[in-house]
Formats: C-alpha cells, sequence, structure tokens
C-alpha cells in the first residue's frame, strides 16, 4: 500500500505515536510544563464528514481529476495550528470540491480553463505545509485544489552557470537528491524541507538555511515559468537586470494569485566540504544580540547565526535555561573556515559570550552533522548545536503530540531593525505572556503558566527576525478560539511596533487583516490592477493578499 500522508497533522500516516507513548508524552509535558491534559484521539480519516462535492468530476480527462475522500480532506487545510486543531477533531469546513494532479504544464493549463468555465476557484498546493491559511479555501462557490507535485524533476543543471533548472512540485529531499548526482545542491532548508516543494518556496518567499546573504528563496531564484489564465509567464535567465521592475520578483511571494508556478531556474553551489561549528553561552540577552548584530555587520557572513533566548535553549534541550545560546556555523566548498569561525568568537567573546569547542569537518572530507535529507547525520555527541537541531527538526512532529495532549503549541515571526530590537522584543513578549494568560485563563507569571520564548532565525546588517514560540494550556475544543484571541493580540503589537507581520511565513488569509495594514495603499491597487489583467475571473487563490476587483 502507497505511503500516505495524515490527513490532518505532520508527516505520514504510520508515524503517528502509540496510545503508549502518547500517555508517557502527556505524564513528561505536565511535569515539565505544569499543564496538560489527558490524551485525546484524532478522528479517524472514516469518520470525517465533508460536504458534498459541488463540481462533478469530469471524465473527459482520464485521472486529471479526483473526487476522493482522502485527497479531499488532505488537502483541505495547512499545518497552523489552527489548522492541525481542526483536523485533529475532524473540523474540514471548507474542503475543496475536486483535487487536480497535473503531471505537466498543459494539464495545468486544462485544469484552469476547466476551472474558469465552472466557475470554481483553483488553489494551488505543493507541499501543503501553509502556516497561514495559504491552502484553506474559505470562499464562496466550489474550489479545485491544484496539486503540483507530480511535476517533481530538475530538468536541466548547468553546472558552468551553477544553476538548475526544477519544477515546482519537487519537495527538498527530491530535488536534493537529483542534484546531488551532479555534486551540487540548492542549500534551501526550511524547517518544512521534508514536505514543501520548490513552487511553494517561491511562492512565499520562504525563509531557509542561510542566517546570512541568501536568507530567503529570493536570493536563489534566476528565472521563473508560471502558467497563468492568460497565458504563459517566463522571464529571462540572467545573472541581474536593470531593465525596469522585476517579472521574477512580482511572481516570488504571490501566494498563487497571479498564475500557477510551474518551475525555476535556481542557483545553486558545490557541496560544502568544510563545515565549522560552535554553541557561544550568554549571561545576558542583550549582550547576546549585540554580539550577533556585531558579526552579522563585520561581513563574516556566517551559514547559521541562530540566538536562543535561556527558555527557548531549554525548551529545545540545547541548554539547561540559565544561559541564552548562540548557534554558529561556517561553511564553505573550496576553503577552510577557521579564520571566519574565529573572528566570530572573538567578537562574542567581547560580549561576554562563553564559547564551548569548536568543531569542524576534518580534511579527509568526512561528513558533518548537516541537514542532509531534512535529519541529521554524522556524529551526535549531545552538544547544544546536535541538540538544536534535532529539536528543530522534531518541532512540527511534536506538536501534532501536544494537540493530543491538550498543550498549545504555536509560533510567529517577524523582523525589525536594530535600533528597535530591544524595545520591540520586549513588548512583543509582555504582550504575548499577558494574551496567552488570558485567554488560557491562568495567571502570566507562576506555575503552569504560559511559556513564551524567542530564538532569531535570520539577521542582517540592519536587523534581526525573532522568532517567538507559545506553550500554554489548551481549552479543549475551543484550542482555535483561544489561539485567534492570542494572535490577534501579538499581531497588533507588531505592526504598532513597526515590525512585519511576516518575515518568512506568508501572507496567506491568517495575515490579511495586518498585511493591509502594512502595505502602501497605492502598491495594493496596482497588485490588483495586475490580477485583474492576468485572472480577470479571480480564480486563483482569491482571499490571499489581495481580493479580486
Amino acid at each position: 500500500m502507497e505511503r500516505r500522508l495524515k490527513h490532518w497533522g505532520w508527516g505520514y500516516e504510520d508515524q503517528a505515536p502509540s496510545a503508549t507513548q502518547l500517555r508517557e508524552a502527556a505524564e513528561g509535558i505536565r511535569a515539565r510544563f505544569g499543564f496538560g491534559g489527558e490524551v485525546e484521539k484524532p478522528v479517524h480519516l472514516e469518520e470525517v464528514e465533508l460536504r458534498a462535492s459541488r463540481l462533478k468530476k469530469p471524465s473527459a480527462f482520464g485521472d486529471l481529476f479526483s473526487d476522493d475522500h482522502y485527497e479531499r480532506t488532505a488537502h483541505a487545510l495547512g499545518k497552523a495550528y489552527r489548522d492541525v486543531v481542526r483536523g485533529f477533531y475532524g473540523r474540514f469546513e471548507n474542503p475543496p470540491d475536486l483535487v487536480a494532479f497535473p503531471k505537466d504544464e498543459s494539464e495545468i493549463e486544462v485544469v484552469l480553463g476547466w476551472a474558469e468555465a465552472e466557475g470554481a476557484a483553483v488553489v494551488p498546493f505543493g507541499g501543503g505545509t501553509s502556516v497561514c491559511g495559504g491552502v484553506e479555501a474559505r470562499v464562496e462557490g466550489p474550489v479545485v485544489s491544484l496539486d503540483l507535485r507530480q511535476l517533481d524533476r530538475v530538468l536541466d543543471v548547468d553546472p558552468t552557470s551553477l544553476a538548475a533548472r526544477i519544477q515546482a512540485g519537487a519537495t527538498g529531499p527530491g530535488l536534493e537528491d537529483q542534484l546531488r548526482a551532479h555534486g551540487l545542491t540548492l542549500r534551501h532548508f526550511p524547517q518544512s524541507f521534508e514536505y514543501s516543494t520548490l513552487g511553494g518556496w517561491i511562492a512565499t518567499r520562504a525563509g531557509g538555511h542561510f542566517a546570512t546573504l541568501e536568507t530567503h528563496v529570493d536570493d536563489l531564484v534566476e528565472s521563473v515559468r508560471a502558467i497563468t489564465p492568460r497565458g504563459t509567464w517566463e522571464s529571462r535567465r540572467l545573472p541581474g537586470s536593470g531593465a525596469g521592475p522585476s517579472p521574477d520578483r512580482l511572481l516570488i511571494g504571490s501566494e498563487g494569485v497571479l498564475g500557477v508556478i510551474a518551475e525555476a531556474w535556481v542557483r545553486v553551489r558545490p557541496r560544502p566540504e568544510f563545515k565549522a561549528s560552535v554553541g557561544v553561552e550568554f549571561g545576558d540577552f542583550g549582550e547576546a544580540a549585540a554580539a550577533v548584530r556585531a558579526i552579522s555587520q563585520a561581513g563574516l557572513y556566517p551559514a547559521n547565526c541562530r540566538l536562543l533566548d535561556a527558555a527557548e535553549a531549554e525548551l529545545t534541550g540545547a541548554g539547561d535555561g540559565s544561559s541564552h545560546l548562540l548557534i554558529l556555523g561556517f561553511e564553505s566548498a573550496d576553503h577552510p573556515v577557521d579564520a571566519s569561525m574565529g573572528q566570530a568568537l572573538e567578537i562574542a567573546r567581547d560580549h561576554q559570550g562563553t564559547p564551548g569547542e569548536p568543531r569542524t569537518s576534518p580534511p579527509t572530507g568526512r561528513k558533518y552533522p548537516d541537514m542532509e535529507g531534512n535529519r541529521p547525520v554524522g556524529r551526535k555527541d549531545g552538544g547544544a548545536v546536535d541538540q538544536w537541531r534535532g529539536a528543530f527538526l522534531l518541532a512540527p512532529y511534536l506538536r501534532d503530540t501536544f494537540v493530543a495532549c491538550g498543550v498549545l503549541s504555536e509560533t510567529f515571526e517577524t523582523a525589525i531593525t536594530w535600533d528597535r530590537f530591544e524595545e520591540f522584543r520586549a513588548t512583543v513578549m509582555e504582550t504575548a505572556r499577558r494574551a496567552t494568560a488570558e485567554a488560557c485563563g491562568v495567571a502570566p507569571d507562576g506555575p503552569g503558566s504560559p511559556r513564551i520564548s524567542c530564538r532569531l532565525t535570520h539577521v542582517y546588517p540592519d536587523g534581526a527576525a525573532p522568532y517567538f514560540t507559545v506553550l500554554a494550556p489548551a481549552i479543549r475544543g475551543g484550542e482555535v478560539e483561544q489561539w485567534d484571541e492570542i494572535k490577534a493580540a501579538v499581531s497588533e503589537a507588531l505592526i504598532e511596533a513597526g515590525g512585519t507581520i511576516t518575515h518568512h511565513h506568508a501572507v496567506g488569509r491568517d495575515h490579511r487583516p495586518w498585511y493591509d495594514r502594512q502595505r502602501p495603499a497605492p502598491f495594493a491597487a496596482a497588485l490588483r490592477a495586475a490580477k485583474a489583467e492576468l485572472d480577470p475571473a479571480g480564480m486563483l487563490n482569491p482571499g490571499v493578499l489581495i481580493d479580486p476587483v
């Protein structure tokens, strides 16, 4: 039998923990956090009730369309906490009426043409890992979910220019496996790497592996090809161009509202041979942030420069909660990185940081722990770097367990300039703490109170991307309303304090109210005009980014 993804949570159906494992997890959660209830079971797929399809599966196109119960259910929600909770309870309010599985661009055109004739919306679907309501069709009228995962090949490799042409439905592991045969890598490792797709990364401006320089997939895109209801959109392959506004930049981050991304030329690189990583402990978070700023402004460009506050370090097992932890990493395909690491550590020591022992890849080329295949490989000695990396990769799986055990577990992220960082972080942390406590009906401090932590995922010479984690007792049956209350409070705080509503998780439908306030009004009008020209029926992912005219 073909291995299937869960219809409601993260990973495959056969990766679900056993009842015994869940009971043990619940006991451990209550002992550690002071909250969490008895284990509940998710609603089985067979028990999920979907509204009847409002579209009749067309027989003229073979197996292009499906009205299968599993497929409609599995394509109904993304992977935000509010999605996982609703899926857990069997609440699929907005399932697609049909799911389409094109195998090439001509079949994408067929789907768009047929859907437009039927008056149906079309929602592009990659890995379904959206955490902002990007794939849930909360619209009136029928909907087709357009699953692109059969377009999954590396079509061409240019070893001279170091670029590759890759279809949009290729997952992270899939494209890396194909590039490996050429000794190359894209090195874009979002937390969703195992299941998300290149097209999804481009459509959502996904953040990836590199903490500095090429922090977003934007920086890796050379050209994009998309299928729109009014023709094919393909930009010229160029290393750079000053010829007017970039057609690629308009598609990057467009979230499927302008066209269906079919493939892209992306910049690849030789696989790194020289690597070094180390954990640095700090007693004061302000000093740690100052060290990160100094490193980012020194032009050293570490591949990894993630700062975990003490609570986040303890949560991931990378620390004991007594120190803030900076995870530093450098890598190169052709030269040792010891000098760069040495300079970064000197800066860290100048800010009262205490480094551990740096680990470097040996000259024999032996593998060093990395994110290949979305799982750590190589030596595991229990060090802070390995502990953090393992927790980072397991987090989406653990959230399913938290839901079953009655724990609210969610994150939000943003970006802010360094001159406002300290006050901004304090304001957002306090807002999140008080809003979460109020929504949970508990005290903001003390035993059983919510856990709020912060880490910096990406850093720039002019600012950083703070990423916040919320753990709190869930109100069984009211988790969605509970999180929506918290989300609204922290989103207001982010916008009012001058931050962005999202650094790398896209807008979708969940962030729309605050995105509408963040962007300039004339730009919104221009975007609506572009959509009206490319998608006059307003059928592509309606409600995301803009409302069609």
